[in-house]
């Protein structure tokens, strides 16, 4: 399979409609479905998930209702697999908390004439050096 040239388009879209979907309470539980079953990944503040199914728990685990976020970057990159590597920079702030700075990496690994999410790494940058 070759680089995907539309990669640019098709990680920004990826990434306007996951935030949506995560930013809503009511509509977070839907992410599940941009995760394979078996296949996908997800670190959550250095903790592993495997599946879908594992993920929409740790989705549903969350108990924040209300997101403010600004995207600092959004980069992308096409892999050779056709896939698309996407690296998030942003600022959010969750009820109450204070704002803080994260990244999240998205991997979309392609199905078809569509894509699912094979990997997904989310830090709030929080330097804790003591």
């Amino acid at each position: 399979m070759a680089l995907n040239p539309q990669y640019e388009e098709i990680g920004k879209g990826f990434v306007q409609q996951y935030y949506q979907l995560f930013d809503n309470p009511t509509t977070r539980t839907t992410l599940m479905n941009f995760y394979n079953a078996e296949t996908s990944f997800m670190t959550f503040e250095g903790q592993q998930i495997q599946g879908s199914g594992k993920i929409l728990e740790k989705l549903q685990s969350l108990t924040f209702q209300k997101i403010n976020r600004i995207f600092t970057s959004v980069d992308c990159q096409p892999m050779f697999d056709g896939g698309v590597l996407i690296n998030v920079l942003g600022r959010l702030q969750c009820d109450d908390d204070p704002p803080h700075a994260y990244t999240q990496i998205f991997v979309l690994k392609p199905v078809g004439t569509s894509f699912y999410c094979a990997h997904d790494i989310f830090r709030l940058n929080i330097h804790d050096t003591a």
